[in-house]
């Protein structure tokens, strides 16, 4: 019996100000939507650091209710098992090397705005549409608004060519979507992240859902009660200020020839 066939267990349904149930309730492997925890409630401030806090994610299409998930498995990047390939260590090499023609930076919560309408206008092989709608767009501007959201951008020769944007509470932090005008420009925004999360002491970035393209610079699957703990860690930690020095970079490219 394929899942499509499957009946669909008892979904909860959540009014403004609800708690979210255990994330252990999600929909298992065998239903239609595993991970599948909750629908309804609000994308305010308070929720939304609620369910992070949790484990638990909103992810929704026009359309629909608000749905809320916790998939086990979870995807996470340990910082320690990130893998810098051979071309993305040139080219940010070149991004970074003083004598640069071209003006190249990383910046931090300098355009949240944009790099949100970025990622929910990005067309992406295998999508047809977005899961960051309107309503989403807004909530994570409000998110960044409170200090709960970063964007971390490219920027060459003044102009944002790449980004992400993550939430993070205390030293848990759950990256959400990138995007790229140039390429290697999100690479380049993730590797600082990485930098970053050394610097800081975060050892793991929440990457959601299992691709391809996230397991070739490392991530893997963990399951939901390792993932829980290890939000549970960074939770008891400060929140480090969300600022990039250039001389993060030496996390990932030690050669002193890149700062003098």
């Amino acid at each position: 019996m394929s899942s499509a066939s499957l009946p669909s267990p008892s979904l909860p349904w959540l009014e403004p100000g609800d708690v979210f149930p255990p994330a252990r309730q999600a929909w298992g492997p065998d239903t239609p939507a595993p991970g599948l925890l909750a629908a309804g409630g609000q994308l305010d401030v308070p929720t939304l650091c609620s369910a992070y806090a949790q484990g638990i994610f909103p992810w929704f299409s026009d359309g629909q209710p608000i749905l809320w998930w916790s998939p086990d498995p979870r995807m996470a990047l340990n910082m320690a098992k990130f893998r810098l390939h051979r071309s993305l260590q040139k080219t940010l090499q070149a991004f970074c090397h003083p004598r640069n023609e071209r003006k190249c930076e990383v910046r931090f919560d300098s355009a949240f705005d944009q790099v949100i309408q970025h990622c929910a206008t990005s067309v992406r092989v295998g999508q047809g549409g977005t899961w960051i709608v309107p309503d989403m767009v807004r909530a994570y501007q409000a998110l960044n608004r409170a200090g709960f959201a970063h964007s971390i951008e490219t920027w060459v020769d003044g102009q944002l060519v790449g980004g992400l944007y993550c939430v993070a509470l205390g030293k848990a932090v759950f990256g959400e979507s990138m995007f790229t005008t140039q390429p290697d420009a999100s690479k380049i925004a993730l590797a600082a992240l990485v930098c970053f999360c050394r610097i800081k002491g975060i050892k793991t970035i929440d990457c959601q859902q299992n691709t391809r393209h996230l397991a070739s610079l490392g991530a893997s699957e963990v399951s939901r009660g390792a993932f829980l703990e290890l939000v549970r860690d960074g939770l008891q930690e400060p929140a480090p200020v969300w600022t990039f020095d250039p001389l993060y970079w030496r996390e990932l490219l030690p050669s002193r020839a890149l700062y003098t």
